[in-house]
């Protein structure tokens, strides 16, 4: 069996990773749900999640500049590579006291 030529349809979908996006309180209501997949690119970074969200959900995209991403419970840079079936919460900061 030959490899999928690089402009097939085959190889295209095997360069695009999945990924599961949770919002918390202030950025789930804005969404049509709480929980959203979406599939990226290979190489994806947290920024280009960032865009292709806003792009998927215009009532997040002016909330995203303030949110905040944790992958493992680990807060992570807007470059992090982001990998096949990770989850990614998105939180908004705190104020107050």
């Amino acid at each position: 069996m030959r490899p999928p030529r690089a402009g097939s349809r085959l190889a295209a979908k095997e360069e695009e990773l999945q990924v599961r996006v949770r919002l918390g309180a202030g950025l789930s209501g804005l969404s049509a749900a709480p929980i959203l997949t979406l599939e990226v690119p290979d190489g994806c970074t947290v920024a280009d999640l960032y865009a292709r969200l806003g792009a998927a959900e215009p009532e997040l995209a002016p909330a995203l500049g303030a949110a905040l991403p944790v992958v493992a419970g680990e807060h992570v840079g807007r470059d992090r590579r982001l990998t096949h079936r990770q989850e990614i919460a998105l939180l908004l900061p705190l104020s107050g006291g």
